[in-house]
């Protein structure tokens, strides 16, 4: 007989071998509509990640201040000559140079790993605990409420 084995995005699958036959196609089989709109979120996800990391990539680079071109002479606004440092469009040509079109995509598979993840763990959640069931503890009358409870114990008593 077949086994149900779950994979890492939570939804069963069941495998087909002798004697076993696959599930039957119809309303009712295979995943539901939470579950498919989970994947087609995870895969939109995984691919706006994997659009925009060459820019996150050159961007982390430099903020972590990785300088492998030198500065270049120019003039500013006053005619002062001043020293600049190359740009993002630059730092770009330069990964792609050095290390081909695969060096933008540098880190990818971390990324969208722990994109993946974030968004299952952020789904579970939700359907966890649902937003109806939650208290509401931040509504701006609760906090004016708290605050004037606050000031109350802790304003001095007036003795005479």
């Amino acid at each position: 007989p077949g086994s149900t084995i779950l994979c890492w995005l939570g939804m069963a699958v069941s495998s087909v071998g002798p004697g076993v036959h696959p599930p039957a196609a119809g309303p009712g089989a295979g995943p539901g509509p939470a579950e498919g709109a989970e994947v087609l979120f995870v895969a939109l996800s995984a691919g706006f990640t994997s659009l925009s990391h060459p820019l996150l990539y050159v961007k982390l680079l430099v903020q972590v201040g990785h300088e492998p071109l030198p500065p270049t002479v120019g003039r500013n606004l006053l005619g002062r000559k001043v020293l600049y440092l190359p740009g993002f469009f630059t730092y770009a040509r330069h990964i792609v140079r050095v290390d081909g079109k695969k060096g933008l995509f540098r880190g990818l598979t971390p990324r969208i790993i722990s994109s993946t993840l974030s968004t299952v763990t952020r789904g579970r959640v939700k359907k966890a605990f649902p937003l109806e069931d939650m208290e509401h503890v931040s509504n701006k009358d609760d906090v004016k409420t708290s605050l004037r409870k606050v000031v109350k114990e802790v304003e001095p008593t007036k003795t005479f």
